[in-house]
């Protein structure tokens, strides 16, 4: 199990640090804020749309998945075992930009079981913008994460600041998805300006 672990994680941790772009003290420590507040929510989804909300990207602050075709990124090591497929079982795989209002906050590369989802979630998720984690809520799932690194890991576009990996679990300790989620610089914009009085 250690080494299925490490190979899940390893990928990651050896991506260039110099991936990353420069960041000033308030970028720093906006984003210290923004890792501890997925640290403490299962779902990145609402995650960002609270950080869309309190930042003042969009009101009312929404997270839309818009699905990206052409840039897959291939299945981790390991990813068979990690997710506990049956034998010839499939994973689903989504790959996709979130944004809140003029705001790209982050792209997802998300593996996922379909038997555990119910029919009606695996119809939202091939066909409607709606965010994993939004369509998953009712699964009550958790996050374990594997792994961090400022700047693009694997898979991850330009102008990354942040790359995690996550395995979800359901509350009977099934996984239900590995993902991983490069955190582009808009999170970093400045606080958006309140409109002046007329």
């Amino acid at each position: 199990m250690r080494a299925l672990w490490m190979a899940l994680v390893a990928p990651v941790m050896l991506s260039s640090a110099a991936d990353a772009r420069a960041l000033s003290a308030d970028d720093h420590a906006s984003l210290a804020r923004f890792e501890q507040a997925l640290a403490a929510q299962p779902s990145a989804t609402k995650v960002l749309q609270q950080w869309c909300a309190e930042r003042g990207f969009a009101n009312p602050a929404r997270i839309t998945a818009q699905r990206l075709t052409g840039a897959d990124a291939p299945p981790p090591p390991g990813l068979h075992a990690a997710l506990d497929l049956a034998d010839g079982e499939a994973p689903g795989y989504r790959h996709v930009r979130l944004t809140c209002g003029p705001a790209h906050m982050s792209e997802a590369h998300n593996w996922y079981v379909r038997s555990r989802l119910t029919p009606q979630m695996n119809a939202m998720l091939d066909g409607t913008d709606t965010p994993f984690g939004t369509v998953a809520a009712d699964l009550h799932f958790t996050r374990a994460p594997l792994g961090s690194h400022h700047g693009a890991g694997p898979g991850c576009p330009a102008g990354t600041v942040l790359t995690h990996r996550a395995l979800l679990r359901l509350p009977d300790g099934r996984p239900l998805a590995m993902l991983v989620e490069c955190y582009l610089d808009d999170i970093l914009r400045p606080l958006a300006k309140p409109a002046a009085p007329r």
